[in-house]
């Protein structure tokens, strides 16, 4: 996470921007849920974490491109800037059971040293084409935090609404809860407008 800017699962977290939604927020917004949680099979996010975000993008772009650049977790690299290294640690489709390693820089904060994360992520539930939640730890010097994430994929007129929503526990971002939360919504906000850009990138590529 930006200041702890974890991408974590996807995270990534790289936190980094603030937005708020409000009805008049443009094109492309990222909309904020506070009061709602998100699940995939039934199973959401760490009901007891006291860090959590909750946010939404609409992407004018077909679900199976942004399905295929979401769960091709090798080619992160090629479109979030913060992701500088991703590896499937299975082979196959990406699947229950998958697990992926991925890295992060870290700047210096009030808490930590500059570090690089090292992100080991397991899918836990998935439905193709609609949700995926996955859990697993994000270690760097001095620094660990354990986070849950899930995302939702629902078709909306004119393209996909893509919902995420994380959990992070720890020591570091429990010491200081309203940090620790807004750079975790600044890197899920940063997450969802790359994919938003990736995805609409890609779809208007095959336009021309």
């Amino acid at each position: 996470m930006p200041g702890i800017r974890t991408i974590l699962f996807a995270v990534p977290i790289t936190l980094a921007v603030l937005s708020s939604a409000t009805a008049t927020a443009p094109a492309g917004a990222t909309h904020s849920h506070p009061g709602t949680s998100l699940t995939c099979h039934g199973e959401g996010v760490d009901p007891d974490a006291r860090v959590r975000h909750r946010t939404e993008i609409v992407i004018h772009a077909p679900l199976r491109t942004i399905w295929k650049l979401q769960t091709n977790v090798a080619r992160w690299p090629s479109w979030q800037a913060s992701v500088k290294t991703a590896e499937r640690l299975d082979h196959g489709r990406f699947r229950k059971g998958s697990a992926f390693r991925w890295t992060t820089p870290v700047p210096p904060n009030p808490a930590t040293p500059a570090t690089e994360l090292e992100i080991t992520s397991t899918v836990k539930q998935l439905r193709p084409n609609s949700c995926i939640r996955w859990t697993g730890p994000a270690i760097g010097e001095g620094l660990r935090i354990d986070g849950v994430h899930v995302w939702n994929f629902t078709a909306v007129k004119g393209g996909v609404r893509v919902s995420t929503e994380e959990t992070h526990t720890g020591a570091q971002v429990d010491a200081d809860v309203p940090t620790a939360t807004e750079i975790l919504r600044q890197g899920l906000e940063a997450w969802l407008r790359e994919l938003k850009t990736a995805a609409e990138a890609r779809t208007d590529d095959r336009r021309n």
